[in-house]
C-alpha cells in the first residue's frame, strides 16, 4: 500500500481545545473577571486604580469602566464584557451586578458539569430560570415614578460612588433634567449634555435650562452678554464662497483689483446685514467666519460663535426652537430661537457659552464640579448612571427594592419552582437560584459582614417580607421600602437576561479553535487580563 499523506486542516501555530478542557478553561476566564469586579459592589464597594500604557490613571468603581479600561485577551472573558456593555447602554446601571451573576452562573455549572450532567441540560434550566425569574419580577415589583421615587433611584444608584456625599443634590439636578426632555414618556439621554470642569466643589454643579457650548466668541468687539437672545443656527461657513472649478482672475488695473476687494466686503456684509435684518443677534455657526465677517458681526452687535460640533448645533435646536439653516439668504425670523440669555463667562479658567433661560428646553445641561479631574471624572461617570436609571423608571414606571432584597427573594421563589421540575433541569434551576445570592452575599462581604449570617438572616425574614434587604451601614436586615433605597425593575430585568444568556453561550462551546496570534489567550491556565500598562494578573 502506498503511504498516506498526512492531512492537515488548520494552519501551523494554531491551538485548539476540545471538550471538557475548553469548558473548564472558559468557566474560569468568566469566575476570574468576576472576582476583579466583585470587591467594587454596593455602597462598602471598593475602587480600582487603572493605569494604562501612557501612564494615565482611571480610578473608579464602575464596573464597565474597569472591564473597557482592563486588556482582556480571553474570549471568553470578552464575551462577560459585552454583557457589561450591553447593560450599560440598556439601563446605564447595574454592569457588576450582570457580570459577578454571570461568573457565579458559569461557577456553579462547574459543579453540574463533575456530577455528568450535560451543558445542554444546564443550559435549558438556566434558561427556564431565568424565565421564570423575570415573572417573579414582574410579581415584586413596585408601580410608581413620582419625583419622590426618581429622587431614590437616583441617590441608590450614586450611593458607595464619588459624588455620595452631595447625592441629594446632584438627584434634584438630574430628576429635573430628566423631567425637561421626556417626549411622549420616553427619554432621550442624549439631549442631557454633561459638561465637566475640575477647580470647585460638587455642590457648585447646577442645571442649566439650555446648552453649554465649550467655546469662546470669535470678536473683542462682540457683546458678552445678550438678553432676549434671538438665536441663529447656520451650519455653512459666513465666507465668500470659492468656485468649485479652477478658475484664474485675470486683473490688469489697480482699479480692478480694489473693485474685487469692494464686491467681496459687500457680499459679506450684505449675508450679515440679512442676518440682522432677520432679528438674529446670536449666531452659532458650525463652519468658519470670515475675519471680515467676525468685524461686520462685531459692528452689527451680534454675538457669535464659530466651529460649533454638530451634537451641540442640534442640542441648541431643541433648546431654542431654532432651525439650523444652510443658506443665510433663506434665514427668517421664524427661523429664530429663543433664549432669556446667551453669556461668556468663564469656568475653571475656559471661556465658555452658556445659553440659558430658554423656554420649554427639550435638551439641557449638567455642568458639574469636581476638585480634581480625577474626581470630576468619576462623577460624571456616576452621573451618567444616575441619568440611565431615573430614565428608566420614567419610561417603565416599574421599581423595586435594593440591598439585595429582589435576588433574595427570586432565589427563594426559584427553588420552590424547582420542585416542580423532574429532571437534570431541577439541578439548573436550583444552581440558578443559588448564584442569584452572590449579590446579597457580596454586599455583605464588602462591608465586613459575616456573608453567611447575613445571608440566612435575609432568607428568614423573606418570609415574612419581600422588601427586607441587608443594611450595609449598620450591619443588619432592614426594609429598604422604608429606608428609600430603590432600584428599576429594568436593572434587574437585564442583568438577569443578558448573565444566564452569556452563561449559556459560553457552556455551549466545546471546542475553542485558535489563531497563532490569539492561542495564548484561548489555551489552558488562569485567562491573562493585564490592566493597561499594567503587567497581566
Amino acid at each position: 500500500m502506498a503511504q498516506q499523506q498526512p492531512l492537515i486542516i488548520l494552519p501551523e501555530g494554531t491551538t485548539r481545545n476540545i471538550g471538557r478542557d475548553a469548558q473548564r478553561n472558559n468557566i474560569l476566564a468568566g469566575k476570574v473577571l468576576a472576582e476583579t469586579v466583585r470587591t467594587t459592589l454596593g455602597p462598602k464597594g471598593m475602587d480600582k486604580m487603572l493605569v494604562d500604557g501612557l501612564g494615565d490613571v482611571v480610578v473608579t468603581n464602575d464596573g464597565v469602566t474597569i472591564l473597557k479600561e482592563m486588556d482582556i485577551e480571553h474570549p471568553a472573558a470578552k464575551m462577560l464584557v459585552e454583557v457589561a456593555k450591553t447593560q450599560e447602554d440598556e439601563v446605564g446601571d447595574g454592569t457588576t451586578t450582570a457580570v459577578i451573576i454571570a461568573g457565579e452562573l458559569l461557577k456553579k455549572s462547574e459543579d453540574l458539569l463533575d456530577k455528568e450532567i450535560h451543558p445542554t441540560i444546564i443550559a435549558l434550566g438556566y434558561r427556564q430560570a431565568a424565565q421564570k425569574a423575570i415573572d417573579i419580577l414582574e410579581d415584586i415589583s413596585i408601580d410608581a415614578s413620582d419625583k419622590d421615587t426618581l429622587m431614590k433611584v437616583a441617590m441608590t444608584a450614586m450611593t458607595g460612588k464619588g459624588t455620595e456625599k452631595a447625592r441629594e443634590p446632584l438627584a434634584e439636578l438630574i430628576v429635573g433634567a430628566v423631567n425637561q426632555v421626556v417626549e411622549d414618556g420616553k427619554v432621550d439621554s442624549e439631549q442631557i449634555k454633561i459638561e465637566s470642569k475640575d477647580g470647585a466643589a460638587i455642590e457648585d454643579s447646577e442645571l442649566v435650562s439650555g446648552v453649554i457650548v465649550d467655546k469662546e466668541r470669535v470678536h473683542p468687539g462682540m457683546p458678552t452678554e445678550v438678553t432676549d437672545a434671538k438665536i441663529a443656527l447656520v451650519n455653512s461657513a459666513i465666507e465668500v464662497k470659492e468656485t468649485e472649478v479652477d478658475a484664474e482672475i485675470r486683473i490688469t488695473d489697480p482699479a480692478q483689483m480694489q473693485a474685487f476687494i469692494e464686491q467681496e466686503e459687500a457680499m459679506i456684509k450684505k449675508m450679515i446685514d440679512e442676518l440682522a435684518d432677520a432679528g438674529a443677534n446670536v449666531l452659532f455657526c458650525q463652519k468658519g467666519i470670515d475675519d471680515l465677517a467676525q468685524h461686520y458681526l462685531a459692528k452689527a452687535g451680534i454675538l457669535a460663535v464659530r466651529r460649533v460640533k454638530k451634537s451641540d448645533m442640534e442640542k441648541l435646536a431643541k433648546a431654542t426652537g431654532a432651525k439650523i439653516v444652510t443658506n443665510i439668504q433663506d434665514l427668517t425670523s421664524d427661523d429664530l430661537g429663543e433664549a432669556g440669555l446667551v453669556k461668556e463667562d468663564k469656568v475653571s479658567g475656559d471661556d465658555m457659552i452658556f445659553v440659558k433661560d430658554c423656554k420649554d428646553p427639550k435638551a439641557v445641561t449638567l455642568l458639574l464640579r469636581g476638585t480634581t479631574s480625577h474626581v470630576v471624572d468619576e462623577i460624571e461617570r456616576a452621573v451618567e448612571d444616575a441619568i440611565g436609571v431615573v430614565a428608566s423608571t420614567v419610561e417603565d414606571g416599574k421599581v423595586v427594592v435594593g440591598g439585595g432584597a429582589p435576588e433574595v427573594e427570586l432565589a427563594k421563589g426559584l427553588k420552590d419552582y424547582a420542585e416542580t421540575i423532574s429532571g437534570r433541569e431541577q439541578l439548573a434551576v436550583n444552581a440558578f437560584a443559588e448564584a442569584l445570592e452572590v449579590v446579597p452575599r457580596t454586599l455583605a462581604e464588602n462591608a465586613g459582614l459575616d456573608s453567611i449570617d447575613s445571608l440566612v438572616d435575609l432568607r428568614a425574614a423573606h418570609e415574612k417580607s419581600a422588601d427586607m434587604g441587608l443594611n450595609v451601614f449598620e450591619g443588619g436586615v432592614t426594609d429598604m421600602k422604608e429606608a428609600g433605597v430603590i432600584e428599576p425593575q429594568r436593572v434587574k430585568k437585564q442583568a438577569i437576561q443578558s448573565a444566564a444568556e452569556a452563561a449559556e453561550m459560553i457552556l455551549r462551546i466545546d471546542d475553542v479553535i485558535a489563531s497563532s496570534s490569539q492561542g495564548m489567550a484561548a489555551q489552558g491556565g488562569a485567562p491573562d487580563m493585564g490592566m493597561g500598562g499594567m503587567p497581566p494578573m
